[in-house]
C-alpha cells in the first residue's frame, strides 16, 4: 500500500510497476505449437511429390513441429517415391507419416515413404508391406530376368538403407521388396517397423510429444492442427493420373482428330483431340505404359483407318477390334494394383471405337463419295429452256431459278428446250431436245 505521505508522482509509479509485474507472465506465455497436415491418398506420383516437396515448405515457413502425412496408397512411381524420399532427407521439418484411417494401406511406394519418415505410425486395422518392383520408370515394358534381378536387388538395398538411416527393421523392410510381405499395424509396432499406432491424430500427438528428433525435441501435445490442402494444379494432375482417365483421353484423341480430318471446318472435334493429346502426352511421361500395347493400338487406328477407303467387307475392322482390345489391355503393367485396367473399361472402350469407325466415320466418307445432288455440279443433265437464239457465239439459258451463258454446236431457237451436256465454268454446253427428251 502506498504510504499517505508519498508524492502522487511516486504512488503512479508504484502502481505501475505492480501493473507491469502482473501482466509480465501472461505477455511472456507462449503461444501453442503447430503441427502440419497434408493427405495423400491413391497413387504416388509426381503430384504428390510436389504437393509434399511444398508441404515441406510451408511448414518450415510456419515453424511447425512437424509435417504429418496422412497415407493411404496402394503404390506408385519409383521415381516420384525417390523424389519424396529424398525431401524427407532435407527437410528442416520432421515428418511423420501416418497410415491412416482405419482400413488404410501403404503398399509398394507407401511402404518406401512410410520408412523414410522421421516418424512411422499407423491406425489400427491398417497394414503395410507388399513393396516389390513391377516395372522401371516411365516404361512399362517387360523386364528380362536380369533387368528384374537388378532393379529387384537396388530397390532391396534401398529401403534397406532407409530403414537403416531411421533406426527400424531392415531386414523385414528387404523382405517387403523381396518376398513381398505385409504385415499388419500391430506386427509393425512390435517387429520395430512403425514406431507408434494410434487410433486417430490427437491420439498421435500424445504419443509423440517429447520424442526426440534430430537435434530437437517434439512438443505435440496439445498442438493446434492446421491442414495444407492440394491446390487446384496439384488436384487436377492427381486425379487424372490413372488409366481411366488416359484410356478417355485417347479416345477423344482418337475420335476428335480423325473426325475433324473427315469432317474439315468442324473446328469442336479438333480443338478437343488437340488438348486431349496435351494431356495424353503429359501421362505418357508419368504413367508407365507397355509399348507394345501402344503400337498394337496404332495398329488398330491403322487397320481402321484402311477399311475405310479401301473397303474389304469388314475384315479389317474386325481385324482393328482385335488389335484395339488387346493393345488397351496389355498398355498397363497389371502387375501394380493401381494400374489395373478392368474388363469394364476395356470392353465398352473396343465396342464404342468398332461402332465409332464402322457406321459413324464410315458413313461421312460414303456421302463425301457420292455425287452432288443439289447446286451447279448437278446441272449435266438437266434440261433448261432457251431465253434467246443459242449458237456457237452463246446464248441464255434459265435453269435451277439462275441465269446462265450457254453454247451449243447446233442453233436453238428462243423458248426451245436444251439438255445440258457440260459445263465449263460458268457456260453451259447444250443440245437442243427432241420428242420425249423435252419432257426430262
Amino acid at each position: 500500500m502506498p504510504h499517505w505521505s508519498e508524492t502522487p508522482l511516486k504512488v503512479i509509479r508504484r502502481v505501475a510497476a505492480c501493473l507491469a509485474l502482473t501482466l509480465a507472465p501472461a505477455a511472456a506465455a507462449p503461444a501453442a505449437p503447430e503441427v502440419c497436415r497434408i493427405q495423400v491418398q491413391g497413387a504416388i506420383g509426381p503430384a504428390t511429390a510436389s504437393y509434399i516437396a511444398r508441404a515441406l515448405g510451408e511448414a518450415a515457413g510456419r515453424h511447425a513441429q512437424c509435417l504429418v502425412i496422412q497415407l493411404d496408397t496402394p503404390g506408385g512411381l519409383l521415381d516420384a517415391t525417390k523424389e519424396i524420399i529424398q525431401s524427407f532427407l532435407r527437410s528442416p521439418v520432421p515428418t511423420v507419416v501416418y497410415v491412416a484411417p482405419e482400413g488404410a494401406w501403404a503398399g509398394s511406394a507407401g511402404c518406401f515413404i512410410t520408412m523414410a519418415a522421421d516418424v512411422a505410425a499407423m491406425a489400427p486395422t491398417t497394414s503395410i508391406g507388399a513393396a516389390h518392383p513391377v516395372q522401371v520408370g516411365g516404361t512399362g515394358e517387360k523386364m528380362d530376368e536380369t533387368m528384374k534381378q537388378k532393379l529387384e536387388n537396388f530397390t532391396a538395398s534401398y529401403i534397406e538403407a532407409i530403414a537403416a538411416r531411421r533406426h527400424r527393421n531392415a531386414q523385414w523392410a528387404r523382405s517387403a521388396v523381396r518376398e513381398s510381405a505385409s504385415i499388419t499395424a500391430e506386427q509393425a509396432l512390435e517387429q520395430n517397423v512403425v514406431d507408434y499406432v494410434a487410433k486417430d491424430l490427437p491420439d498421435l500427438l500424445r504419443q509423440m510429444d517429447g520424442r526426440a528428433v534430430g537435434e530437437g525435441r517434439l512438443h505435440t501435445a496439445g498442438a493446434v492442427v492446421v491442414d495444407l490442402p492440394m491446390t487446384v494444379r496439384e488436384r487436377v494432375f492427381q486425379s487424372i493420373a490413372h488409366p481411366q482417365v488416359m484410356l478417355v483421353l485417347m479416345l477423344v484423341v482418337m475420335y476428335g482428330l480423325i473426325g475433324e480430318l473427315t469432317s474439315p471446318g468442324a473446328i469442336l472435334p479438333g480443338v478437343a483431340g488437340v488438348m486431349a493429346l496435351v494431356l495424353l502426352l503429359y501421362l505418357g511421361s508419368v504413367l508407365p505404359i507397355n509399348a507394345a500395347g501402344l503400337a498394337l493400338v496404332a495398329v488398330a487406328i491403322g487397320l481402321f483407318v484402311i477399311d475405310l477407303f479401301a473397303p474389304t467387307h469388314g475384315i479389317l475392322t474386325a481385324g482393328g477390334v482385335v488389335a484395339f482390345f488387346l493393345g488397351v489391355f496389355m498398355l498397363f503393367d497389371r502387375g501394380e494394383p493401381f494400374l489395373r485396367l478392368s474388363l469394364a473399361w476395356v470392353v465398352p472402350a473396343t465396342v464404342v471405337t468398332g461402332l465409332f469407325f464402322t457406321f459413324v466415320i464410315g458413313a461421312g466418307i460414303r456421302a463425301q463419295r457420292q455425287p452432288p445432288r443439289t447446286g451447279a455440279g448437278t446441272l449435266v443433265g438437266r434440261t433448261a429452256v432457251a431465253l434467246e437464239p443459242i449458237g456457237p457465239a452463246g446464248g441464255r439459258v434459265f435453269v435451277e431459278g439462275e441465269y446462265w451463258r450457254a453454247v451449243s454446236p447446233e442453233l436453238v431457237a428462243p423458248g426451245q428446250r436444251v439438255r445440258i451436256v457440260a459445263r465449263a465454268g460458268l457456260t453451259l454446253e447444250v443440245l437442243p431436245t427432241i420428242g420425249k427428251e423435252e419432257h426430262g
